[in-house]
Order: C-alpha cells, then sequence, then structure tokens
C-alpha cells in the first residue's frame, strides 16, 4: 500500500463535494444542452446515460483507485504502480497536456460567463433589442478587452482557492458552492416549468429522434461523458489521491455520478422549455447560452432580469468548481517538484493563461482568427481536441492500464478499503466492465466517430 504524503480531504463529504464540483460544470450547463439539442435530444440523453454510469463511472473509480493507492500525481503514479513498466508515466503527462487545453478554454468561456453575469447584474443585456444579442455576442468575443479581462479576473479567483490548500481552500468552497448551485438550479427549473408552451421543450429533451443521432453524436456522448465527469484528464487521480483511506470508492463514485447526470438533466429541463415557450431555436450550438437564452430573459420582463442574473450566475459558480480542480491537477504536479504550491499555482496560471487569450482572440473574428491549423481557429481546434479527442484517447490508456496491468489485489485492497468493506461486485461485474467493456467501447466509438462518415 502507497504511503499518502502531503494534504488530503478531511472527510469523504468534503471528497465528495469536491470532486463533484469538478464532474458539474460549464460541460453540464453550457455544453450539454446545445449537444443534447443538436443530436436528437432524448436519443442522445439515452446514449449519454449509458456512457456516464457504464463508462465514467467505471473510469472514476479506476483513477480513484490509481490516485489513493499511488498517492502521486498522475506523472509518478503510474511507474509507481507499475515500476517494470516506465513508459505509462507518459499517459500521465498525456493527461495533464489535455487538463491544461481544456483549462485554456474553460477559461475563456468562463469569462464570457462573468461578463454577462455582470451585465446581467447591471441591466446591460436587458436593454439589449431581440435582434441584437448575435451581433453583442461577436463584438464582446471578438474584442481585445473586456474578454481578457474577464478571463484574468476569473483565474485570479481559482487560483485564490488553489492557494488556499486543498481542505482550507478546495474543500471548504466546494461544501459552500455546491449546494448553492443546486438551489439556484432547482429555482430556474421551477420557473421554467411554469412558463406556457414548457412542455414542447420537455418533449424535446426527453422524446428520442434517432435519425439526428450520427455517429459523430456518439462520439460527441462519449465526449461529454468524459468531459463532464473529468475523466481522462489526471483530475480524479489527483482528487483520489486525496481521498481519505477509510472513503468508501464505489459509494462515492456513484454519488459523484449521480449528482453530475441530475445537474446535466436538470440544466435541459430549466432551458428546452424556457426556449421553446419563447420560439427560440434549441438548436442554437455554443450560442445558445450567450444568444439564445437572453433573449429568453427578455422576453419574461422584470422577472426575466432575475431569471437572467442567477442563470449566469449558476454558471459562473459551475465554471469557478470545475476550474478550480483543473488548475489543482496542475498545480499538483509541479508543486511534486518540491517547489511550493502558491508558486506552483502562479506559474501554471500564468502559463494557462497565454494559451486562454490566444484562444479568446482567435475566436470570430478576433485579431488571431486567421491563423488556422488543421483549417480551424485555435478556439475551435482546442474545443476539438478537447471535447471529442484526447480525452477519450487518455481514458482509453487509463483503463487499459488499470484493467490489465495493475496489479489486481491492489485494486481490490483499495476498493474494500484493505478488505474491511464487502465487495461482491468486483469480480462479476466491475472488473468485466473496466477490461473488457469500457477499453472496447472506446476504441469502437474512437474509431467510429475519428473515421467514420
Amino acid at each position: 500500500m502507497a504511503t499518502k504524503t502531503g494534504e488530503g480531504f478531511s472527510s469523504s463529504f468534503g471528497a465528495i463535494m469536491a470532486a463533484a464540483g469538478s464532474a458539474v460544470g460549464l460541460g453540464n450547463i453550457w455544453r450539454f444542452p446545445y449537444i443534447c439539442g443538436k443530436y436528437g435530444g432524448g436519443a442522445f440523453l439515452l446514449v449519454y446515460i449509458c456512457f456516464v454510469f457504464f463508462i465514467g463511472m467505471v473510469l472514476m473509480m479506476s483513477e480513484f483507485v490509481i490516485g489513493r493507492r499511488s498517492g502521486e500525481d498522475p506523472v509518478k503514479a503510474y511507474p509507481k504502480l507499475q515500476p517494470k513498466r516506465k513508459g505509462w508515466r507518459y499517459v500521465g503527462i498525456m493527461g495533464l497536456i489535455t487538463c491544461f487545453l481544456i483549462l485554456a478554454i474553460y477559461l475563456v468561456i468562463s469569462g464570457w460567463t462573468l461578463n454577462y453575469f455582470w451585465e446581467s447584474l447591471t441591466g446591460t443585456l436587458a436593454s439589449i433589442s431581440n435582434d441584437g444579442f448575435g451581433k453583442h455576442f461577436s463584438e464582446f468575443a471578438s474584442s481585445a478587452g473586456r474578454p481578457v479581462l474577464f478571463v484574468i479576473l476569473f483565474l485570479v479567483f481559482t487560483a485564490f482557492v488553489i492557494i488556499g490548500g486543498v481542505e482550507k481552500g478546495i474543500e471548504r468552497v466546494s461544501k459552500l458552492l455546491m449546494p448553492i448551485l443546486v438551489v439556484l438550479l432547482l429555482i430556474l427549473c421551477v420557473r421554467s416549468l411554469t412558463l406556457d408552451g414548457a412542455s414542447e421543450g420537455l418533449a424535446y429533451l426527453f422524446h428520442p429522434d434517432f435519425s439526428k443521432l450520427t455517429g459523430e453524436g456518439i462520439l460527441a456522448a462519449l465526449g461529454q461523458a468524459l468531459f463532464s465527469l473529468s475523466v481522462g484528464m489526471g483530475v480524479m487521480i489527483v482528487y483520489g489521491s486525496y481521498l481519505p483511506v477509510d472513503d468508501n470508492i464505489m459509494k462515492s463514485s456513484i454519488w459523484i455520478t449521480i449528482c453530475d447526470f441530475a445537474i446535466a438533466v436538470l440544466s435541459g429541463i430549466a432551458i428546452f422549455p424556457a426556449v421553446f415557450a419563447c420560439g427560440q431555436d434549441p438548436t442554437g450550438g455554443p450560442g445558445l447560452v450567450y444568444q439564445v437564452l437572453p433573449v429568453v430573459f427578455n422576453s419574461l420582463g422584470t422577472v426575466g432580469r432575475i431569471f437572467s442574473v442567477v442563470f449566469f450566475l449558476l454558471l459562473s459558480l459551475a465554471a469557478l468548481t470545475s476550474a478550480i480542480s483543473l488548475l489543482e491537477a496542475l498545480t499538483q504536479w509541479l508543486s511534486s517538484e518540491k517547489i511550493g504550491r502558491t508558486i506552483s499555482a502562479i506559474v501554471m496560471s500564468a502559463a494557462v493563461v497565454v494559451l486562454a487569450v490566444i484562444a479568446s482572440f482567435s475566436f470570430g473574428d478576433g485579431i488571431f482568427s486567421g491563423f488556422k491549423i488543421a483549417n480551424m481557429q485555435i478556439f475551435d481546434l482546442l474545443d476539438k481536441l478537447t471535447g471529442t479527442i484526447l480525452p477519450p484517447i487518455c481514458a482509453l490508456l487509463t483503463i487499459i492500464f488499470f484493467g490489465w496491468f495493475m496489479n489486481k489485489d491492489d485494486i481490490y485492497d483499495e476498493l474494500s478499503n484493505h478488505k474491511t468493506l464487502k465487495i461482491g461486485y468486483f469480480k462479476v461485474f466491475y472488473y468485466f466492465l473496466a477490461r473488457f467493456v469500457a477499453p472496447l467501447a472506446l476504441i469502437i466509438v474512437l474509431v467510429a466517430g475519428l473515421f467514420g462518415k
């Protein structure tokens, strides 16, 4: 058994809140609704459920085991658990690179969200005509000043929490923000469901339209499951290394997955009925939140302004809880090289903000919009890499390591909390999923999504 060093979560509840905060973020509230709308509503939802519980949760448990057993960051965890095969460290490196890229694009979108919260609060959004939101968003996102200002402001909030440490920073903030996030979302759901025509939005969300579910849509569902659960990027290995030694990994993983899925569905319930009630397009793409929903809010009058403030506050808090976990994974790796936590957080923040600013300037008609890689702007390239390519590849390599190269007795020992818990499911169900079902599903979906038509 690995000897755990350094900081950790003080309780199982704190660990669940922190990991759930990582899982519940922009992936659930910003990304899920527009992807769900694009690929057939309920059809996408059904596929997403399968991926979340039969692949995503299995991967989460596996990363928790790797993290707690090794007590190390992703780069050191693999070779520590399999000393004879040092090459596995590159999976950890790939995970951290993925984490870095995700955080960069996350900061851009978080900056947009923080700006829209401010504009909702000050009444700026309420003063824009319904046909002017597209232009407003385009001009804002492509400008050189405000997006960067809000990116930096959001990153300062995030780094401040990380510098506070695991227990006094991450855990304390997660315990506060997660309940607030749930309450705000429930308020939005209640209001949305009371609008005339809300039933059409519910039908759109829950009625399956398989004609829209393409191979690309299935890959998007897998990418969304991995993205929203924060697996395939090293984050859960880091959080696993912070888990209390008596934490029930299976139970914690189930609760985190249920919370993640519930928030995604509740987000759909909060958004789609309101969108349909106001006659807007549910397939609005990434602009659904920033161009379509403001029209919905304006259509509701004074109540809509309150609705807008609550929604963008909710989105900002969700973004913060996830950004914290991403920056923590990078900070933990750098601090493990005998560099202090504060310096590590500042260095990683400075590095990632450079890429975030470049990505921001490449969006729309930004000053770097003419610079393209693989015929894609930098923002679109990062979105593609982090949404559908890198996390599944990292997840595949991680689950192969876990199921085929990690010592089975070590896995059993961690899941059973050193034989103090009964885990009959292990040999019958979980280990089978980890060794065969999850890798095969990841391979099939990756091949179909990347090379299929």
